[in-house]
């Protein structure tokens, strides 16, 4: 059976898990920090989460999982059959990851976990996010999903980054840089999803356990 292994508190990690939910791929899942052990190096070369252990061996990268999954497990596919569409929610995602949410990774040290980030730093990643999710608003559809009126692996991109870059915004500058989007709204339809309420549960159960890890 296929493995996924990370944690829970990681957006990719939910990426990919509610990915395999969506599909009904049976899966088992495995614990695993990214504490850059020898043992996680020799499975994922950066030390990186998530990462999968399949029958032919092991894959690293949330998309690269994805795009594994969407082509090994066809029976539910999150995809669109033409290819023109299909190529427009991967292009929502690889905006989404590269110029949404790696842009705002910067801001995360101060804004979850303590840190302390420069103004230089936050005055120039306001300036991208604020250019970069004007881009974002002219692509996404949000009717009611974020590529059209399907739910897709964008959607599931989308669920795992989008609310957390809101949060770190309103951390960091006092302002949602996303309040000009249906973001709420649309999280909240789809935490209808049985799926989506498993994933929330679960990250939540796994943010206890790393607060309790911390705390010894």
């Amino acid at each position: 059976m296929l493995k996924l292994c990370g944690f829970a508190l990681s957006n990719y990690y939910n990426k990919v898990k509610l990915a395999l939910m969506e599909k009904g791929v049976p899966f088992e899942e495995e614990l695993v920090w990214a504490d850059r052990s020898q043992t996680l190096m020799a499975k994922s070369p950066l030390g990186k989460i998530p990462y999968i252990e399949t029958d032919q061996g092991v894959l690293c990268e949330s998309q690269v999982i994805l795009d594994y999954l969407e082509a090994a497990y066809p029976e539910k596919p999150l995809l669109p059959a033409d290819p023109f569409a299909a190529a427009k929610v991967r292009e929502l995602i690889v905006f989404m990851e590269l110029h949404l949410e790696l842009v705002a990774r910067e801001l995360y040290g101060e804004a979850f976990f303590g840190g302390t980030v420069s103004d230089d730093i936050k005055l120039r990643t306001k300036k991208l996010l604020t250019r970069n999710i004007k881009a974002f608003a002219a692509m996404a559809k949000f009717s009611p999903f974020v590529a059209g009126d399907a739910f897709t692996i964008a959607d599931c991109t989308a669920l795992a980054h989008l609310p957390l870059i809101s949060l770190a915004t309103k951390a960091i500058y006092g302002e949602d840089l996303l309040a000009d989007l249906p973001v709420r709204a649309y999280t909240m339809m789809l935490g209808e999803r049985p799926t989506v309420q498993k994933v929330n549960a679960e990250r939540k159960a796994n943010q206890a356990l790393a607060a309790a890890m911390r705390a010894k």
